[in-house]
């Protein structure tokens, strides 16, 4: 007996000893990932987003949208505490002579009889309610204004046409930057400084509305006249170049620009889109990288989260995720906060009428927007988990952010290695088809670990003092 009872008690303690390392070993399917947040990636100049194409105008109230209306729009694309607390606001250089919707209105109307000729500028104050819209977006706190233009006017070009392509004749290289100097000066007046100023956008592509075709050399060429023209026109305003259609075609762009000495001390920031498919590569400069537009092909208006239509929510978050560590950019600009109809852009205005819908789109660019401000880092992720898409920052007040993308179809727990700032409660956010930035009980942390449930095909925003 008394030997039965002692191979019971050794039994028992065996027992209980692999129990306890079972209760502390994680399971299997928790995965382990390191951030250090001592060390540093690329600094963040912020997310924005445009309202060119008279889209500001409609915002204003051009097909009914009351003045209560328009507050609640802008507090969803401006605030810091209501919205996505946007900070980079994209105008729209007008090239057209009329004021027909969707146009953009050039300030210089007339063709004052050749490029040595005196122009007559018009400025009306309201640039398709552009102007109105950045006194808005200052009032909230946005710094960076970035103006770019799609076409130089007609008679400026090759084919004699704000539309369909066409080239800058080089006659006219100076009186182009002269224009487009003007234009920030108009702003300026109006008490907006024009921060990043462009001269083409998407020369590697010919729409049927307003564009203008340089290849990189002639982009080069231009830049060497445009880059004296505003260091000598007393404005505070750094250049941008080349706002390629597709981020590989702008490649060219970059590498024609940092190969040229007088090119490459004109231009602060490299910019390119994303239409021609996903980010693969980083741009070859040293300089900082913006993504200038972007907003995923559709034919309908959409405001599902994970609809597998390639323009839903998830979908955007996908490709913020992508485009700041595949493409290591500094800044991503989606296209159109608000316009009308079968728009891919994050708000739908009535048309007409005052109200307006909100997308699954707006709340993947908000949930990155409202808590990773400018002037943050990101800093080094390890993850060996294919199926979480991770990034993080560390921001100029010391808040650290996490975002995590599960793409899986069921629910993960990953368990994060804590490097660098002391650890207090966090707070965490779940974007998905039923939540939007709602705050959520799933993180803890004991020391430097930080333990998550992720809710499946979700984006999960943690948020550290």
């Amino acid at each position: 007996m008394k030997r039965l009872t002692a191979l019971t008690a050794a039994t028992m303690l065996a027992l209980t000893s692999q129990a306890a390392a079972d209760s502390a070993r994680p399971p299997a399917h928790l995965a382990r990932l390191g951030i250090d947040f001592r060390a540093e990636l690329q600094p963040i100049d912020g997310f924005g987003f445009s309202m060119a194409f008279q889209r500001a105008d409609l915002l204003h109230g051009a097909r009914g949208l009351g003045p209560a209306k328009q507050r609640e729009v802008l507090d969803l694309l401006l605030s810091k505490e209501k919205g996505a607390g946007l900070s980079i606001l994209r105008l729209g250089i007008g090239s057209s002579t009329d004021r027909v919707y969707d146009h953009m209105p050039t300030i210089l109307p007339t063709d004052p009889g050749g490029p040595d000729a005196t122009p007559e500028y018009v400025w009306d104050g309201w640039d398709g309610g552009q102007v109105w819209l950045a006194k808005e977006a200052k009032a909230y706190g946005v710094k960076r204004f970035y103006a770019d233009a799609w076409s130089a006017p007609a008679f400026m070009k090759t084919n004699g046409s704000e539309n369909d392509g066409g080239e800058l004749l080089p006659a006219w290289r100076q009186a182009y930057a002269n224009y487009l100097v003007k234009y920030a000066k108009f702003y300026q007046r109006e008490g907006i400084g024009i921060t990043d100023l462009g001269f083409t956008n998407e020369p590697d592509w010919t729409a049927t509305y307003a564009s203008m075709r340089f290849t990189p050399q002639q982009a080069v060429d231009f830049l060497k006249v445009l880059g004296p023209t505003v260091r000598t026109s007393g404005l505070k305003t750094e250049l941008v170049c080349c706002d390629a259609a597709g981020w590989d075609r702008q490649v060219a762009f970059t590498e024609a620009i940092e190969a040229d000495p007088e090119a490459d001390k004109a231009v602060r920031t490299i910019t390119g889109h994303r239409y021609s498919g996903a980010t693969t590569v980083p741009q070859p400069t040293g300089k900082h990288v913006w993504m200038s537009e972007w907003s995923p092909d559709g034919t309908t208006w959409n405001e599902n989260w994970d609809d597998g239509s390639g323009y839903d929510g998830l979908t955007v978050a996908a490709d913020i995720q992508n485009t700041l560590t595949v493409g290591n950019a500094n800044a991503y600009v989606y296209w159109t906060g608000a316009s009308l109809g079968a728009t891919r852009g994050l708000i739908q205005l009535a048309d007409p009428g005052d109200d307006y819908r909100v997308s699954k789109r707006y709340w993947a660019l908000a949930a990155f927007s409202r808590f990773i401000r400018p002037g943050a880092v990101r800093v080094p992720v390890t993850n060996a988990d294919p199926a979480l898409s991770v990034t993080a920052f560390r921001n100029t007040d010391g808040r650290r952010v996490i975002e995590i993308l599960n793409t899986a179809t069921t629910e993960k727990s990953a368990e994060f290695t804590l490097r660098g700032g002391h650890d207090r409660q966090p707070d965490a956010y779940v974007t998905d088809g039923t939540r939007s930035i709602t705050p959520a009980d799933v993180v803890s942390t004991r020391g430097t670990t930080l333990t998550t449930r992720l809710a499946p095909r979700a984006l999960t925003t943690i948020v550290l003092d």
